[in-house]
């Protein structure tokens, strides 16, 4: 690891209020776990306002501060809700939230809208629905290709002289396009899909990452639910949008079983939960390539948020993570 890596990592770790320990994504100190709040709102079927409500407030209480949202999530939904359950707390929170992708033009699939314009207009929004007057984390949520990647930038970047952003992120990014966007304006962190089977930003944006000082936010660590052995994907609502993924197709959940019980093997081992292996493989990850790595399990009931805040008090030896790592041969289907 660089010195430059151990600096932005070990030195800036330190305990936060509640059990979870604070690191540092460029310049913004953040909980070294965060809440992805995305089911709340969509993809994942049916959610009760009340119960994200109080999941949200539960993590706080606990330490885990900083917390994913977008405005994709549920059109808007997802934002509000964010901002009535962090109303009277927001000094406790670091609010990470992404635009550009817009569902509400009738043609049937989603939108990619990067054009300066439209960043201003969607960080207004963003601001309204989350009821604060700044955003602490501010993503793009996907490259539009149609754009310049530099007016993209350039108008992230005025919203940071504006005061309405803190800090930029990008989604799903590869490490020139994280290069080019850094070469405009310091970029805090990318946001990629990373776990025990998604591993795509090991070989895609880490040494860029490294090279910049950039953190890696991982979502979906625990491959969408799969790896904490509680979900069946045969009896997964009908409007659950894991029902489209490969992975959870009949013949491939089969095959993924493998994984899975590879990750209880190790928890049971622990006494730990499975779920709270996968997190912490995917938090123990840092030391190896070199950058603050801080997954964002995504949850809409408190019992699971606390499960899941406890996970990085879980410390993998090198045996185990030796044999977490074996299990992404086993993998069975395609991401998407």
């Amino acid at each position: 690891m660089t010195p430059r890596a151990l600096g932005l990592w070990f030195a800036h770790r330190q305990k936060g209020a509640g059990s979870v320990e604070r690191v540092r994504l460029g310049g913004l100190t953040v909980s070294a776990e965060g809440l992805g709040c995305m089911g709340m709102s969509s993809v994942y079927g049916a959610a009760d306002w009340d119960e994200s409500v109080a999941t949200i407030r539960r993590a706080l209480d606990l330490g885990v501060t900083l917390i994913d949202t977008a405005a994709a999530y549920g059109i808007g939904h997802n934002e509000v809700l964010v901002g009535r359950a962090i109303a009277g707390r927001r000094d406790e929170v670091q609010l990470a939230t992404k635009f550009g992708l817009d569902f509400t033009t009738g043609r049937g699939k989603v939108v990619v809208r990067n054009e300066p314009d439209a960043i201003k207009t969607a960080a207004d929004a963003s601001l309204l629905r989350l009821g604060t007057d700044h955003i602490d984390l501010f993503y793009l949520h996907r490259v539009d290709p149609a754009v310049p990647f530099e007016d993209s930038i350039g108008a992230l970047a005025e919203l940071v002289q504006e005061g309405k952003v803190r800090h930029i992120g990008l989604s799903e990014v590869t490490g020139d396009q994280l290069r080019a966007a850094h070469a405009i304006h310091p970029i805090a962190a990318v946001q990629s899909e990373y776990s025990l089977w998604t591993r795509d930003p090991e070989t895609v944006v880490a040494e860029a990452a490294r090279e910049l000082g950039v953190g890696l936010v991982a979502y979906s660590p625990l491959g969408r639910g799969f790896l904490t052995g509680t979900v069946d994907p045969a009896r997964l609502a009908p409007d659950d949008g894991r029902r489209r993924l490969p992975r959870f197709s009949d013949e491939a959940a089969a095959g993924n079983q493998a994984v899975a019980d590879g990750v209880r093997r190790v928890a049971e081992s622990r006494g730990a939960t499975a779920g709270q292996v996968a997190i912490a493989w995917v938090a123990a990850q840092s030391g190896r390539l070199g950058i603050p790595v801080v997954p964002i399990p995504g949850t809409k009931r408190v019992a699971w948020v606390e499960q899941n805040a406890a996970a990085l008090a879980v410390r993998l030896t090198a045996e185990e993570i030796a044999a977490l790592d074996e299990l992404a041969a086993q993998v069975v289907g395609a991401r998407y």
